[in-house]
């Protein structure tokens, strides 16, 4: 086992699977599935949450919505598929918590530091609500925060594609897939938009590593925790 303890981000697209929004279970199923693989191999798993599948704040601002009002509709829209995810984990024998970081409390615990911990620690998967609790920031950047705030030894984003590519390669058939890149790169590049700059900013700053890659790739996250080489790796 490469590593003890990591955060996953799961992206709310994602959770759509075949339906152009909303939750398909069956996908989630296979994620629960998957993800079981990595905890039964004895690591520790935080997951974050999207909710870009209901509504992503930053959209749905303007005529007449508030940029904060938005923001706090994409967080209960991450609550949704967080309620999801426990419930369908849980029926898939995955040891699961929900902690929130708004106030919910009839249908999630408040995210604590050390009750997130001590879930981890009895092997649960955490799954993470609400993003980070505040407006203008992505769950992307919530992702890489949590992960430095609960000593993770890496960040796995999730994506539709097999990692970074030079340029979009659903509309260039000679892009080119990175399998290692430097954070300068990243950042820089304007190009790469398959995470959210400013989460990548922070992982930078605190020398916080990303593995961007297809969790449909079977066997995938538990490969990657054993330390296998997937995906795109930024550091």
């Amino acid at each position: 086992m490469a590593y003890k303890r990591v955060l996953l981000k799961l992206s709310g697209e994602m959770f759509a699977g075949k339906y152009e929004s909303g939750i398909d279970p069956e996908l989630v199923t296979w994620f629960a599935k998957e993800v079981k693989k990595a905890a039964d191999n004895g690591t520790e798993i935080v997951i974050m949450v999207g909710g870009g599948n209901f509504v992503r704040g930053a959209q749905i601002a303007g005529h007449g919505i508030r940029r904060v009002t938005g923001d706090h509709m994409g967080m209960l829209a991450t609550m949704i598929n967080a309620l999801a995810v426990t419930d369908i984990f849980e029926a898939n024998n995955v040891k699961t918590r929900c902690l929130s970081n708004i106030f919910a409390d009839q249908v999630a615990e408040k995210f604590v530091y050390r009750l997130a911990n001590k879930h981890l620690e009895k092997g649960r998967v955490v799954i993470a609500a609400g993003g980070i609790g505040r407006p203008y920031l992505t769950t992307d950047t919530a992702a890489v925060s949590l992960a430095l705030e609960m000593d993770c030894e890496i960040v796995l984003k999730a994506t539709k594609v097999d990692g970074v590519y030079d340029k979009d390669p659903n509309k260039h058939d000679d892009a080119k897939r990175y399998e290692t890149l430097d954070f300068q790169h990243a950042v820089e590049n304007p190009h790469i938009k398959v995470m959210d700059k400013a989460a990548m900013g922070l992982a930078m700053e605190q020398g916080m590593k990303l593995v961007i890659f297809n969790p449909m790739e079977e066997g995938a996250i538990a490969n990657l925790v054993a330390g296998d080489s997937i995906g795109t790796t930024i550091s």
